[in-house]
């Protein structure tokens, strides 16, 4: 068996706030992840004081990153997708259709509400 190749990760709010609490399986997939992205509506579920987030501050200013708007389109897209599997929160849709677009693995704390807007979706735990 050869090495894995990297893959494209997508982030929810649960997934930064498990690597701002430095929890390694998150820290270890961060290391082996090629591309991470994640929504500006789940890092503002996760931020509050980058004083002491000194481990999310760093992930946001990586290059490897790319931090996603919330703009018009994403906001329209968010609300059709709840509106079809009614559900509510426009922020998990939000990553869905993220990781829909980027065809990256979603990485979540919240498995049941991810299934719930895509049965589908390729899912990691953190």
């Amino acid at each position: 068996m050869g090495a894995q190749r990297p893959r494209t990760v997508v982030l929810d709010a649960g997934a930064l706030i498990a690597i701002d609490r430095g929890e390694r399986r998150l820290l270890r997939l961060l290391e082996l992840a090629g591309a991470v992205h994640f929504p500006a509506g789940a890092l503002a579920q996760a931020w509050r004081n980058p004083a002491r987030q000194v481990r999310l501050a760093r992930l946001v200013g990586a290059a490897e990153v790319t931090i996603h708007p919330f703009d018009e389109t994403v906001a329209k897209a968010a609300g059709a997708l709840c509106a079809a599997t009614a559900t509510a929160d426009v922020i998990d849709a939000s990553v869905v259709l993220l990781s829909r677009a980027v065809e990256g693995v979603l990485v979540t704390s919240d498995p049941v509400d991810m299934r719930r807007l895509d049965p589908a979706i390729d899912l990691a735990l953190c």
